[in-house]
């Protein structure tokens, strides 16, 4: 079975990929309605705005506050509309004049530094109204882009709880009740991801715990051109995970998928399987660094330590879908070094991996 692994890229995903092309290319032109089963609008191709939108939170004003700031670049792409910028910019505005309905959903103790960080959010909207009228397409991406890294701060900080109970049939695994950033120095430069424990608590914490024991420090990248992506977390040796030195087995993940609108991830079924063609998961293959796990073929239970980057540009498939969504868990996402991960290559190597923030969010395995 694990042989399959091995040639994971080679079969069914390619097969997938090539097919996603393909329906991108026919659908190119069709309105969003013209084809059933897809959401309205664009598809989210950012990284750091899926992972903001997959806070669980439900705070309506700061969500207006975040799209109103993301839509700006959507308007720029648009042959650069200044007029809805500026909506846009006085949208963010007329939000931050009411700071106490952002404050009602951070707790308490929070709230100071919260405060502090709409003060600096409202200082930098403020300066986004100057650059309108001087039309600074650069510093306006740079200004919002820093906002927006307030806003993340913002909205983690409304974030009381860890918001479900994971199974206890997995236990017996690590998990990530929460976020950790994780800093990977390659071959050709460094790149920063984001891992979501709210959304694959056991993908990202089986993750997490392999980049604390220098699991993948040392390992190469192969990638298969045709299929537009990077993978790793091959072992050297004969095995093609990772075997757990406490019990001499190896350690298998789950498939680990949250849907929009639902509290917690389903377990061990592809959304296909499920008959559930048309539900959308939290995290999406619409970026580019998606961040998902590898698996056997015809075993959704069979991940272990080989994982893939997403290289595949969205914009060639029908506005948010592809045909990877539901059958793969994405558990983060690339937040710094696409013009590095664009030029890595097989045979060029991980030398480092680290954890550099949210250690303290795993939780390490229960024993039976």
């Amino acid at each position: 079975m694990f042989n399959l692994l091995k040639s994971f890229f080679h079969n069914s995903l390619k097969a997938i990929l090539l097919l996603t092309v393909m329906l991108g290319i026919i659908t190119i032109g069709w309105t969003p309605s013209s084809y059933a089963g897809l959401p309205a609008g664009n598809a989210i191709t950012d990284g750091k705005a899926l992972l903001r939108y997959a806070l669980p939170i439900d705070n309506q004003p700061v969500r207006k506050l975040q799209l109103s700031l993301e839509d700006i670049s959507n308007q720029l792409r648009a042959n650069r509309r200044w007029g809805a910028i500026s909506r846009d910019i006085s949208q963010a505005s007329r939000i931050l004049d009411k700071p106490s309905q952002i404050l009602a959903s951070v707790p308490k103790e929070r709230q100071p530094q919260a405060e502090a960080w709409i003060t600096q959010i409202k200082s930098g909207v403020a300066q986004l109204e100057g650059l309108v009228k001087t039309r600074n397409k650069e510093q306006i991406l740079e200004d919002r882009a820093k906002i927006l890294n307030l806003i993340t701060l913002l909205e983690e900080s409304m974030v009381k709880e860890f918001p479900f109970e994971v199974p206890a049939e997995y236990s017996n695994l690590p998990q990530l009740k929460g976020r950790a950033t994780i800093a990977l120095t390659t071959s050709k430069g460094d790149l920063t991801v984001v891992v979501d424990g709210y959304s694959a608590p056991v993908t990202a914490g089986n993750f997490v715990d392999l980049v604390q024991r220098g699991f993948y420090n040392g390992l190469e990248f192969t990638r298969s051109e045709e299929s537009y992506v990077l993978q790793t977390g091959d072992p050297i040796g004969k095995e093609v995970g990772f075997i757990d030195p406490e019990t001499g087995k190896y350690r298998a993940i789950p498939l680990e998928i949250l849907v929009e609108g639902e509290k917690e991830p389903t377990y061990g079924i592809t959304l296909e399987e499920a008959g559930r063609y048309l539900d959308m998961p939290v995290l999406p293959f619409s970026s580019f660094g998606a961040l998902a796990m590898a698996r056997p073929e015809g075993d959704v239970n069979g991940a272990s330590s080989q994982i893939f980057f997403f290289l595949f540009e969205p914009e060639l498939t029908p506005a948010g879908r592809n045909l990877l969504d539901g059958r793969y868990t994405v558990f983060g996402y690339l937040t710094e070094g696409k013009e590095i991960l664009d030029k890595l290559k097989a045979g060029d190597k991980i030398e480092s991996a680290n954890v550099v923030q949210g250690l303290e969010n795993l939780v390490e395995p229960q024993p039976a």
